[in-house]
């Protein structure tokens, strides 16, 4: 009997063991393997408490805070309010309940919110005495006047503006248009959250789209900078090459013309390479491109960052120039037709590394980031993406231009007392299709403070008076802004 019943007992405490041993297994499957799933669940209000129950850090543009969260007194304890929503959306995002977040709320939201790493301490100290744990502040490079007069300038258009100091990379202005307002979307309240979001996304214009960033278009005669900087970097072209101009050619191979906007020769039908500049000569580039071949101007675009991938933090689209082309593809390739598309970002990238001297830098939005005491946890240090044009030949190409905007198309972006550097560009986008207008520049030409780049969808004129009525002004105000400060 006493023998059955010992047998019994150790089969009673495997048994036991085996459940203790099933129940330490669950419990760390739950709470390490399973956690981040199941705190991400529609279902579990708990996480969504926890990150509501903290207040998040500000979003700050010179030295005002332009996204931060004030008290409720409700079971969210705090709400994310945006000071002039629209002007910043392209920068801040917006930060749902419902929805989650984009642009910095996204990309710096362990600072934000207070989880980053960096933060442990005072999150203890935070615990030990009792306060209340706060989220870290993220301050951006843009420059006030420079976002408001480029949000201004593209008051009842589509497009995107972005504004590059030339030196460091710090993105100065980044405007979508048309923009939408990240409040409704930051309600707290889900039934505002989803009205909010179900009319801004039954929009045909599109106001979520991050236009300078996210979105990419044929770059159309600005991509004439790629060329000339390839065709001059060749040292078979100097700025007084004579090439042919005229009305249209027939592509290599193909029947198919590529004509000038005007329908006529440029000059007396052969122009120098300064003047075809000057005149955006469709015909004279897509003859230099062909000249130059597919690879030598897919190695220059790439040199100004065409093929690559940045995070300024928040991700942009990779600009691209195809490879693999024929002649006839290549032509159209160098007036930046075809299958070449760039972002807004990456056009004002071209200028700002002509300005540079040839040097290309990375773009970025964060300047510095500060922990909840305030204490600067980290400063942005400018870094060379890699060098497009030596000296010699971005000082070429800065010059000619110059000659864009004292005499030729880009007059539109003349600044009393400044030499403004600058190129117009009309960009086809389909049969039937309105074209695209753009203006890119930089200023002072002989010390650059800011490069600009101008994107304005579906211009009604064609040839490059759209870019320079549409686009020019603009990218003429931005300058003026950053120039005045």
């Amino acid at each position: 009997m006493i023998g059955t019943l010992s047998v019994t007992i150790r089969r009673l405490s495997v048994v036991v063991g085996l459940l203790m041993l099933a129940l330490m297994v669950n419990v760390n499957l739950v709470q390490v393997v399973r956690a981040k799933d199941l705190a991400g669940r529609p279902g579990n209000t708990r996480g969504l408490i926890d990150a509501y129950g903290r207040e998040r850090g500000a979003i700050v543009v010179g030295g005002v805070p332009i996204a931060s969260s004030k008290a409720t007194g409700g079971r969210l304890k705090y709400q994310r309010v945006y000071a002039n929503g629209p002007l910043y959306a392209s920068a801040t995002g917006y930060y749902s309940v419902v929805f989650g977040r984009s642009g910095i709320e996204r990309a710096e939201d362990q600072v934000l919110s207070g989880s980053d790493n960096r933060f442990a301490v005072q999150r203890l100290s935070d615990l030990i005495a009792g306060r209340e744990p706060k989220g870290g502040s993220v301050t951006l490079t843009l420059d006030p006047a420079a976002q408001k007069a480029a949000f201004d300038g593209m008051k009842g258009k589509r497009g995107a503006v972005v504004a590059i100091q030339p030196s460091t990379g710090a993105i100065l202005a980044l405007v979508q248009s048309p923009s939408f307002d990240p409040g409704p979307l930051s309600s707290n309240d889900p039934s505002t959250d989803r009205r909010a979001w179900s009319t801004l996304t039954a929009d045909a214009s599109k106001p979520l789209l991050n236009r300078p960033l996210a979105e990419v278009y044929p770059p159309g005669s600005t991509f004439k900078l790629v060329t000339l900087a390839a065709a001059l970097s060749s040292g078979r072209f100097s700025a007084d090459s004579r090439i042919p101009a005229p009305a249209s050619i027939v592509l290599p191979g193909t029947r198919t013309s590529l004509s000038n906007f005007t329908g006529r020769p440029c000059g007396s039908g052969t122009v120098t390479l300064a003047e075809a500049l000057a005149v955006s000569c469709n015909t004279a580039f897509a003859r230099v491109g062909i000249d130059l071949g597919g690879d030598a101007l897919r190695e220059q675009a790439a040199a100004f960052g065409f093929g690559s991938s940045f995070e300024v933090p928040m991700q942009a689209a990779t600009s691209r120039f195809p490879a693999g082309l024929n002649a006839a593809q290549t032509g159209q390739s160098a007036i930046g037709q075809f299958d070449v598309r760039a972002t807004t970002l990456q056009m004002a990238m071209v200028a700002a590394g002509i300005a540079n001297r040839g040097t290309v830098m990375t773009p970025y939005l964060v300047e510095e980031v500060r922990g909840p005491d305030l204490a600067v946890l980290d400063r942005a240090a400018p870094r060379e993406f890699g060098r497009a044009l030596t000296p010699e030949v971005a000082q070429m190409v800065a010059d000619l231009m110059v000659g864009v905007v004292e005499n030729g198309t880009g007059k539109t972006a003349r600044i009393d007392g400044v030499r403004v550097a600058g190129k117009t560009g009309t960009a086809q986008t389909g049969p039937g299709r309105p074209a695209d207008a753009w203006f890119v520049s930089f200023a002072p030409a002989d010390d650059p403070q800011v490069a600009v780049a101008v994107l304005v969808e579906g211009a009604p004129e064609i040839g490059e008076i759209s870019g320079s009525r549409l686009a020019a002004p603009v990218a003429k105000a931005v300058m003026e802004a950053v120039l005045r400060r």
